[in-house]
């Protein structure tokens, strides 16, 4: 866990639960990509860092999910270093109780209160910032998450957060965190025609061949989409429906899984409705859904 890879000439990342992205702008001087779930992540990337002498210049983060940006606060208590995000992500990480409120649709509760959902906060640089390492680029990849982001270094290595996952999470889980599925397709189009000499997901093997791992994400989205229309063939509430998808797929409800996939399925119903796949009405002060 967390040994160090080497992805391309100045790239790295460390093989951990979210990977760690490492560009090696100078001699010494590395910048971060993600910085893990908590602050052992981050203590063991930096020592990582100190035992091959680089300097860590910054952290470039995807997005704002806890697993990315758990160990912000402590790397830069213990080297200074900025933190670099845009958009809503730069607010979710400098106020980290919206991710756990964003997802439960109110104040959470203790049980969701966790480093896994809650991530300390920490100080935030715009991308546009002039510090930022202009030699990368910051790719758009909206969908799982508000404004995330990827990031290909000069030598050509895309990290690619959590626009994709793993053959074997989706085989086991069937359903994945998904803020905006419209947008989630599109990024998949995106990512399936880029090219790249390694693709390093957050959440899967790195591979010098994304394409099929992106085709099997789309199929699993549509997979997705026609059970929630099969489970609609009666008008049902968003409970009901929920606890028919997780019948389907074999999963156990608790508090995280409650907060995770029933956000994902809330943005399937609105995709499907504004499709005009799915309709929605009120009775008896119920708001149901049903297959068009």
């Amino acid at each position: 866990m967390y040994e160090l890879t080497q992805a391309g000439p100045r790239s790295y990342y460390l093989d951990a639960p979210t990977k760690i992205g490492i560009y090696l702008a100078e001699a010494d001087r590395a910048y971060l990509i993600d910085s893990g779930g908590d602050r052992d992540a981050g203590r063991k990337a930096r020592q990582v860092l100190e035992q091959n002498g680089w300097t860590l210049a910054g952290i470039l983060n995807t997005h704002s999910n806890a697993d990315h940006i758990g160990g912000n606060r402590y790397l830069q208590n213990q080297t200074g270093c900025r933190v670099y995000s845009a958009g809503v992500e730069a607010a979710f990480t400098r106020h980290p109780l919206l991710e756990p409120s964003f997802l439960y649709g109110g104040y959470p509760c203790r049980e969701l209160r966790h480093k896994f959902l809650l991530a300390q906060d920490s100080e935030v640089t715009d991308f546009s910032h002039e510090s930022f390492p202009q030699e990368v680029e910051v790719i758009p990849l909206p969908g799982h998450f508000f404004d995330m982001v990827g990031f290909r270094t000069p030598d050509g290595t895309v990290f690619l957060a959590d626009c994709l996952s793993s053959r074997a999470t989706l085989d086991k889980y069937g359903v994945t965190f998904i803020y905006d599925v419209a947008a989630y397709l599109e990024t998949l189009d995106r990512v399936e025609a880029m090219e790249a000499p390694l693709f390093v997901p957050s959440h899967a093997e790195a591979t010098p061949d994304i394409r099929d791992l992106a085709r099997y994400n789309r199929e699993k989205v549509h997979e997705t989409a026609e059970r929630i229309l099969t489970i609609c063939a009666e008008p049902l509430p968003f409970e009901t429906i929920l606890q028919r998808l997780f019948r389907h797929y074999g999963r156990t409800m608790n508090f995280q899984q409650y907060a995770l996939v029933g956000s994902t399925v809330r943005s399937y119903l609105s995709w499907l409705k504004d499709g005009g796949r799915l309709e929605a009405g009120f009775e008896d002060n119920l708001l149901l859904w049903r297959r068009n």
